[in-house]
């Protein structure tokens, strides 16, 4: 008998059972041979369809693999995977410092973390990392989450959790400047060493003004007697500026004053020498930075009066230079003398 594959092919082509039978009538040596003939040639062809449908199936082009990522077939699949990784470690990280009960943080708390100074990398850096242009919208999301990440390494870090701390840091630090150190290390003062003499060397400044100052301490004679030191007077400061005696090189009161200032604060007028090289402006200019000079030498000699230096401003670089002179005006702000005729 026919397959019931067979038969559905065969009312296909002739339409009906009864069209069928017309076609095929019983009883008949040749009917029954073509009728073999096409049965035969019929399971041939869906054995092959069948087997093209196999093949088919096998075929690897036929389906494609899924999306390994959810934001496969947005325009920025790289960036979005990115921001989604830090979101995750950020709600992670949340939850493990509310299970350390270290959240939510108490004001004063918080206030008495000890400060970050966190140094991101620039956006032509990222902009290599994320694989997309990073413009300002998506530098300042990427470094808001990377701040709110490095919050919550500073809260592991103070309370103790070095796990956490340590993963938290694996992320953030992905993403830090290779600068860091130097950017960091930028505004500090290189502390000052003395030499085998026991002077020091700074440099101050003031407008356009440098000076270049050594002190050394005052040589005290130890074969004196205590009845002649106690007739002696007080020892004095030498001030050299080059090579000048300083009430010569500096005739105004007020700039010897402004010199000897930084002595006078520290009550050591007298105790040490001063030798210095200034260049560039004029006598105000030159004194402030041989004041400033003094003042960061007193410091390398006495560290102690380091907060007292940086209380009275001192040991700071007046940053105030003269205004430029402006098109029109006699001077910075000064006008000419209007003449009406």
């Amino acid at each position: 008998m026919l397959g019931r594959q067979a038969i559905f092919s065969l009312r296909r082509c002739y339409g009906t059972t009864a069209s069928l039978r017309q076609a095929f009538p019983t009883g008949s040596t040749q009917q029954s041979s073509r009728l073999d003939a096409l049965r035969a040639g019929i399971l041939g062809r869906t054995q092959q369809t069948t087997a093209n449908t196999e093949d088919a199936d096998n075929d690897p082009r036929k389906y494609k693999a899924p999306p390994t990522s959810p934001s496969f077939y947005t325009a920025r699949p790289v960036f979005y995977d990115q921001v989604a990784q830090l979101e995750r470690a950020i709600a992670t990280a949340n939850n493990a410092l509310r299970r350390a009960q270290l959240l939510p943080l108490p004001a004063f708390a918080r206030a008495s973390l000890p400060p970050i100074h966190p140094v991101w990398q620039t956006k032509e850096e990222m902009t290599s990392h994320f694989q997309t242009k990073m413009t300002l919208a998506r530098y300042r999301k990427v470094t808001k989450l990377l701040n709110e990440l490095n919050d919550y390494h500073r809260i592991a870090n103070t309370a103790g959790v070095n796990d956490l701390a340590n993963k938290i840091y694996a992320i953030v630090s992905l993403f830090e400047s290779s600068k860091k150190d130097a950017f960091l290390a930028r505004g500090k003062r290189k502390p000052v060493v003395l030499d085998v003499y026991g002077r020091s060397y700074t440099v101050g400044k003031r407008k356009t003004s440098s000076a270049r100052v050594w002190m050394i301490p005052v040589q005290e004679s130890s074969s004196a007697s205590s009845e002649s030191e106690a007739k002696a007077p007080l020892p004095m400061t030498t001030i050299l500026v080059n090579n000048i005696p300083l009430n010569e090189y500096f005739p105004l009161p007020a700039d010897r004053e402004r010199i000897t200032r930084p002595l006078k604060v520290a009550g050591i007028l007298g105790k040490y020498n001063v030798f210095s090289i200034v260049r560039g402006g004029g006598t105000t200019g030159q004194s402030g930075a041989l004041a400033h000079g003094i003042a960061k030498g007193v410091v390398a000699h006495e560290p102690d009066l380091e907060t007292l230096f940086r209380r009275a401003k001192l040991t700071r670089r007046d940053p105030r230079m003269v205004e430029r002179k402006k098109t029109g005006l006699a001077k910075a702000r000064k006008r000419y003398t209007w003449v009406k005729r």
